[in-house]
């Protein structure tokens, strides 16, 4: 549950670096998004502080330096309308190292047979659980070996009744630590099949299959596509209706570009509450109120994507990507 601390025990913190963790605790939050991330910055802001990096877009590892806010260079307003609220930039997507552990089966309820359980019973338990492999450990972290089917099979093809020993595999086996990059073991998860997985004080936790890591980056990637469609449509759009006078009005004074490429979410936004713009574009039967708040929640939604924690997009929020799209799909 979100808390708010004292100005006193933020102001505790100036000058002092600690790790963007233990920042978010302090506030009693593990994620940053939409909802947490403006009420950190008010809290920062009302005390007179800010961070380096900026706590909002940085890696979920990196140390943040408490500095006063009057450290920190301001960017421009845009067409000065007052909003406070900037988008994340397009160079923070992604910022930070895609972690072994940020997979939810690197970190579940390992299932695991003792050494001196029988190969049936091993067996019987990759049946019910549908498993293509099963470690074999001794307590929680003494790793025996893995029993497959491909290893089941080899055994049997001797014509002997094999034991779970000599079923098992015990050389080079797929072992990862969850605070280590994913993408460094892609290569073993294409060779083997599956990463075991363990803390760092050597507890087993769980394994990663190829199934895992690609339904993981379907939930990942397809918000970002998602996105990457809403833009270029609406980019379609205004470009198409607007001059290139209209767009330097809300660009600010060092970018007055006149190119549509160059506007971020608020940009369109503040193109679109102009009632002459809004006209421009011709789009007879779309309410606008109602289209500026679904734009929006589309630029929250951005944003929070942007920091590519490890949690993924709800369905809910996917679906609003996906209904925003499809309208836009249709205008265009």
């Amino acid at each position: 549950m979100f808390r708010d601390p004292s100005s006193e025990d933020l102001l505790a913190l100036k000058g002092r670096t600690i790790l963007l963790r233990d920042l978010l605790d302090l506030f009693g939050v593990r994620v940053r998004n939409f909802d947490t991330v403006p009420r950190i910055q008010q809290a920062l802001a009302e005390a007179g502080l800010s961070t380096v990096p900026s706590f909002a877009t940085c890696p979920a590892t990196t140390e943040v330096h408490i500095v006063a806010a009057e450290a920190i260079p301001s960017a421009e307003d845009g067409d000065g309308d007052g909003e406070g609220e900037q988008d994340t930039p397009s160079s923070a997507v992604p910022q930070q190292s895609f972690k072994i552990g940020d997979l939810p089966s690197a970190r579940g309820d390992l299932t695991s047979v003792p050494p001196n359980a029988t190969l049936a019973q091993a067996t019987h338990m990759m049946w019910i659980h549908n498993f293509s492999q099963l470690p074999v450990i001794d307590g929680l972290a003494h790793l025996h070996g893995v029993i497959t089917w491909s290893s089941i099979a080899t055994r049997y093809a001797t014509g002997k009744q094999p034991t779970l020993a000599e079923a098992m595999v015990t050389d080079s086996l797929p072992i990862a630590e969850v605070h280590q990059e994913l993408f460094a073991h892609l290569p073993a998860v294409s060779e083997y099949g599956y990463l075991l997985v363990r803390e760092n004080n050597g507890k087993f936790t769980g394994i990663v299959t190829a199934s895992d890591i690609t339904a993981r980056f379907e939930a990942t990637a397809k918000p970002f596509f998602l996105v990457g469609e809403i833009e270029q449509r609406l980019r379609k759009c205004l470009g198409r209706a607007l001059s290139a006078d209209v767009i330097c009005d809300v660009q600010p004074n060092n970018k007055k570009t006149g190119n549509i490429a160059d506007l971020m979410f608020s940009g369109y936004q503040r193109l679109l509450k102009k009632d002459e713009n809004w006209k421009a574009l011709g789009w007879t039967g779309v309410d606008r109120a109602e289209f500026l708040n679904d734009l929006d929640r589309v630029r929250l939604i951005r944003n929070e994507i942007a920091h590519f924690d490890p949690a993924p997009l709800t369905e809910q929020k996917l679906t609003r990507l996906h209904q925003f799209a499809g309208l836009l799909k249709q205008l265009t």
